[in-house]
């Protein structure tokens, strides 16, 4: 099983860091494990937020990942920073058992680099499939 850790990921800009830090390993399957960007905020409530939980379908015939995250919207409101909004964001997979490693490596990758190629992070953006 993979050891939980930092996440390091690039902002929108290409180039710039973020970490998120590892704060809470998962404790089993539905048990989520969970990761925040401690630099977007001094303030708890105004970070970023993101979650997994892993778990067997019912018949356990596969394993369910799920992906969630919740991005604090925060505005200068009066001289205060102020929560005007979150982003939550999900993504959910099921890998059946009966496949390889080297087939879920092969699925799991080109989904991942789908949903990160320039067309697909424009229309999630912009919450519009193309047309």
């Amino acid at each position: 099983m993979p050891q939980m850790a930092n996440v390091t990921v690039k902002k929108a800009d290409g180039t710039t860091d973020i970490v998120y830090t590892a704060e809470v390993p998962s404790a089993g399957d539905s048990s989520p494990a969970q990761w925040s960007s401690k630099s977007a905020s001094t303030t708890r409530a105004y970070r970023p937020i993101i979650r997994m939980t892993t778990a067997y379908n019912g018949p356990k015939t596969a394993r369910r990942v799920s992906v969630t995250g919740k991005y604090p919207i925060v505005r200068l409101v009066s001289g205060v920073d102020t929560l005007v909004g979150t982003i939550p964001l999900e993504l959910s997979a099921v890998i059946p058992l009966i496949v390889t490693d080297v087939e879920a490596s092969e699925a799991t990758r080109q989904f991942e680099n789908f949903v990160t190629n320039v067309l697909i992070r424009e229309c999630i953006e912009q919450g519009f499939a193309a047309t």
